[in-house]
């Protein structure tokens, strides 16, 4: 426990420090989109993981976090920071929505009715161009031309959604949320009311994955409905993160989108310029035999299965 927080403590001197000493542009833009995932991630882990309820649709939270803070903007008049307050807000009544209609389905059905969700509010945006600005997106100027107060934003958002959901975790609704994973008739016999909780673990998840949609709008200043409300970029992205890192581990998101981001950014730049260019469009077949490798050697994910890595790879040692 001890060298638990010490590494802990390790690791927040070193995110604190990182652009300081990294003056890099790009590297700070990957650590920055990599603590975006943090929270997409950690959030579908208090959904899916430690609840139960496999989303493929945290798509439409991020996106809808993404287009209030854009429509604050363009419609209001308004700073996008406002969007982005309001953004896990507003995502939260469309959390509800999405609870009263698929909480009534149970295991791939409520998968499946939450990706045809994301899918029916992707084509709705895309044609309400009055409020939307539909395929044509929405372009915003920047707040800061500096990468280093989008870095510090990006960083207290990942610690605020890994806290909270730490918090929760550790509390009744997380003894709740886990017995709903675990047997959801058992615990409806116990009376607790499965419906109500499901959907404070949702409006929890949504309303952090809004808050990053709204960070994206501000920090990358365009979106467009197909990627924010992407089914491939958003909400299976959101999946490869938890199931890399480690479904049900407070951190084994935050790994997952670390390694995701990396593995990603190197085959998109195809080994930083060092591979043929054909590399490039591989990545989306390397993420399928990442998740594969994972399932088959690592079922709990790099968090989930350390000890097993650390056995594995001090045997290595030994024998050479």
């Amino acid at each position: 426990m001890k060298a638990k927080k010490i590494t802990l403590i390790i690791l927040g001197i070193v995110s604190l420090i990182f652009p300081l000493v990294i003056r890099s542009d790009y590297y700070q833009h990957l650590v920055i989109i990599a603590l975006m995932w943090v929270v997409i991630g950690s959030s579908w882990n208090l959904l899916a993981g430690y609840t139960g309820q496999v989303s493929f649709g945290h798509a439409i939270f991020f996106g809808t976090g993404a287009y209030t803070a854009g429509i604050f903007v363009t419609k209001l008049g308004m700073s996008a920071w406002w969007g982005m307050m309001f953004g896990g807000i507003v995502a939260m009544v469309f959390a509800l929505f999405v609870g009263w209609i698929c909480f009534r389905l149970r295991g791939p059905y409520f998968a499946l009715a939450t990706l045809a969700g994301g899918e029916i509010i992707r084509l709705i945006v895309t044609n309400w161009e009055s409020l939307t600005e539909g395929m044509m997106g929405i372009l915003i100027i920047q707040s800061f031309r500096s990468k280093l107060p989008y870095y510090y934003i990006a960083l207290t958002l990942a610690f605020l959604c890994v806290f909270v959901i730490y918090l929760v975790m550790k509390s009744k609704w997380g003894y709740y949320f886990v017995s709903i994973r675990e047997d959801q008739d058992a615990a409806e016999s116990m009376g607790i009311n499965t419906t109500l909780y499901k959907n404070v673990s949702l409006l929890i998840s949504a309303f952090f994955t809004g808050m990053a949609g709204a960070f994206y709008m501000n920090y990358m200043a365009f979106i467009d409905p197909q990627v924010v409300y992407s089914l491939h970029y958003i909400s299976i992205m959101a999946i490869l993160v938890g199931i890399v890192g480690g479904v049900a581990t407070t951190l084994g998101p935050a790994v997952g989108a670390f390694i995701m981001v990396g593995v990603q950014e190197t085959f998109r730049s195809a080994f930083f310029g060092l591979a043929p260019k054909w590399i490039s469009q591989a990545h989306a077949l390397v993420f399928g035999l990442l998740v594969i490798f994972v399932i088959m050697f690592l079922a709990n994910g790099v968090l989930g299965d350390w000890g097993k890595i650390k056995r594995y790879v001090f045997r290595i040692k030994a024998s050479n």
